[in-house]
C-alpha cells in the first residue's frame, strides 16, 4: 500500500476521512490537502482508472486493521489431533478405558487417531486381529464419525475419528 510521497500518479480520485468525494486532483495537490489537515493520503484502489486515494490516519488505520486480525484469530477454533494407541492383544476393559479417554477428546472438540500396532507375527494374521479396532471403532459410534477408515500403514493400523456435530 502505498502513502504520501510514494504515489506518483498523476491524477487521482481523493476521498475524504469521512467517505466524501472530493474528485479529481493532482497527486501534489491531494498530498498538500493530507498535510493542512495532518494526515496521510494512502492508495486504496491502485487498480482503478484513476486511483483512489483516501486521506486517512495511516497509524490509526494499521492498527484498526490487527486489531481486527486479532479478533478473527480469537474466534477461530484450532482442532487438534489427539492419539490413542491400542494393541492387537488389548483387554475388554483396557479397551473400554481407552474408549472413555478418546471420548473425552472428541468431547473437547478434537479429533482422534487410533493405532493399532501389531508386534512381531501379529502382522502375519491381520484380519483376525483387527478386531480390536472395529470393537473400539463400536464403543465410539455415539460421539464421533469415522473421518479415515482403518488402513494397514507399515507395521500398524491407523483410524481417524472426528467429533459429532450436534
Amino acid at each position: 500500500m502505498q502513502i504520501n510521497e510514494e504515489i506518483r500518479d498523476r491524477e487521482v480520485r481523493v476521498v475524504d476521512v469521512e467517505g466524501e468525494q472530493l474528485g479529481l486532483m493532482s497527486s501534489r495537490d491531494a498530498q498538500q490537502l493530507a498535510n493542512d489537515k495532518n494526515l496521510d493520503l494512502v492508495k486504496i484502489a491502485p487498480k482503478a482508472k484513476p486511483p483512489v486515494c483516501k486521506i486517512m490516519d495511516y497509524g490509526k488505520y494499521k492498527y484498526e486493521l490487527a486489531k481486527k486480525e486479532k479478533e478473527a484469530k480469537k474466534k477461530q477454533k484450532m482442532t487438534s489431533v489427539k492419539e490413542v494407541r491400542l494393541s492387537a492383544k488389548i483387554e475388554s476393559h483396557d479397551l473400554q478405558v481407552k474408549a472413555n479417554q478418546a471420548i473425552k477428546f472428541l468431547q473437547n472438540g478434537d479429533k482422534v487417531k487410533v493405532t493399532l500396532r501389531f508386534k512381531g507375527r501379529e502382522l502375519g494374521n491381520i484380519s483376525m486381529n483387527k478386531g480390536s479396532i472395529e470393537e473400539f471403532k463400536k464403543l465410539l459410534s455415539d460421539d464421533s464419525i469415522v473421518e479415515k477408515q482403518p488402513k494397514l500403514e507399515g507395521r500398524q493400523m491407523v483410524m481417524v475419528l472426528a467429533p459429532k456435530n450436534g
